[in-house]
């Protein structure tokens, strides 16, 4: 499995349009793709316009499925317009130690 940790900055003034498009991804990436196990939002207590994702796939394919899904782009299309991001998408790619593999889909 493979984790992504996300990180974004948001400008303020594009907040709901922020939240449109995310929420889009996020429910459609647990709904629609078989291989995407989580998708969570999270917004910084210290910083409100600070979001991170934690994105969970069975495998690379999974994530090559995801770029590659409607909603997805629906997503990229906020965060490619000048001056909705308040800084650079920072990406962390781990793999899951804790919930082992079959948390998720009964084996290993």
């Amino acid at each position: 499995m493979i984790a992504m940790l996300v990180k974004v900055r948001i400008n303020p003034d594009t907040r709901a349009q922020f939240l449109e498009a995310i929420e889009v991804d996020a429910l459609g990436s647990e709904r629609d793709e078989p291989g995407c196990l989580r998708f969570n939002v999270l917004q910084d207590a210290a910083d409100e316009n600070v979001y991170f994702f934690t994105e969970i796939y069975k495998d690379d394919d999974a994530i090559v499925a995801h770029r590659a899904a409607p909603h997805y782009a629906v997503w990229r299309a906020y965060a490619d317009a000048p001056g909705n991001l308040d800084g650079p998408i920072e990406i962390t790619r781990t793999t899951t130690v804790f919930p082992a593999a079959r948390a998720y889909w009964g084996k290993e």
